[in-house]
């Protein structure tokens, strides 16, 4: 019997198995050259999911970062949103790695409670009591200096153990996590639902910065930062403005004005 199968040419066979290395080959090299980009371009700030929840999670490291807080320009004036603040920044300034609303601020857009920027403190602990989630206490200060040292205390323990200025603080509340436990008002069967964000401080020293992009109870929000951080601290920094500026995703909200910020720039030794 005679077979109807096709003969292939051994050439062209050759030729096929070649072109079928080669495009593997092309395939490994882009996935090798993806991974080396990646390494040598980390994001800072990566969308997650905790709980059904949309959050963007962004990490500051002492190697490759430096923080500080803004508020004014050269005039005084408050900025109000990351737009005017990247307008003012110097050409040679360093890049900015992300920046977040920086705590809770009045009327005239002054922060409320302890504020310090470059060094120089602009508004004092407050210790006191009143209305509103600042005073859920208790409350908090993160803090530290530009490129280590960063730190989440609750207000009494920064009262009673920092006694050298740092170069940048701001106070905020409530504390989300103290000592590994979650604030002791929080309750996961009741509380509003708010768009919040918040900071934390890992055991190896860096900074995790977390905001909600959709409304979130401080239950759940904390224990993510519990949970899934590790961070045996956490603060709340606030609620409904809260907004993020990430270049590398060139996103730069702008709902609402906003007083102080925490800018995190990439340090000049890790570029």
């Amino acid at each position: 019997m005679v077979s109807t199968k096709p003969i292939v040419p051994l050439g062209l066979l050759f030729f096929a198995l070649a072109a079928c290395e080669a495009r593997v080959d092309t395939e490994e090299a882009s996935i090798a050259d993806q991974v080396l980009y990646e390494e040598q371009n980390p994001t800072d700030c990566d969308p997650v999911v905790f709980e059904e929840i949309a959050l963007t999670h962004c990490i500051a490291t002492p190697e490759r970062h430096s923080i500080r807080m803004v508020l004014d320009n050269e005039d005084g004036e408050v900025f109000g949103s990351f737009a005017a603040y990247a307008a003012a920044r110097p050409a040679d300034a360093a890049p900015v790695a992300f920046a977040t609303n920086g705590g809770m601020f009045d009327e005239d857009s002054d922060p409320i409670g302890y504020y310090v920027e470059n060094g120089e403190r602009l508004q004092t602990l407050d210790r006191g009591e009143g209305d509103g989630d600042f005073y859920l206490l208790p409350n908090g200060v993160f803090f530290g200096d530009a490129s280590e040292n960063w730190t989440v205390y609750n207000t009494e323990r920064f009262y009673s153990n920092v006694l050298r200025r740092p170069d940048f603080g701001t106070q905020s509340g409530p504390m989300l996590v103290l000592a590994g436990e979650l604030h002791p008002a929080f309750d996961p069967e009741s509380g509003t639902l708010e768009i919040r964000n918040g900071v934390g401080i890992d055991p190896a020293g860096r900074a995790h910065f977390v905001l909600s992009e959709e409304p979130v109870s401080f239950e759940r929000f904390a224990r993510y930062f519990r949970d899934v951080i590790g961070a045996p601290n956490a603060l709340y920094l606030d609620g409904g403005v809260s907004q993020l500026w990430d270049p590398a995703r060139e996103r730069m909200d702008n709902r609402a004005p906003i007083g102080p910020m925490i800018v995190v720039e990439m340090r000049e030794d890790s570029q």
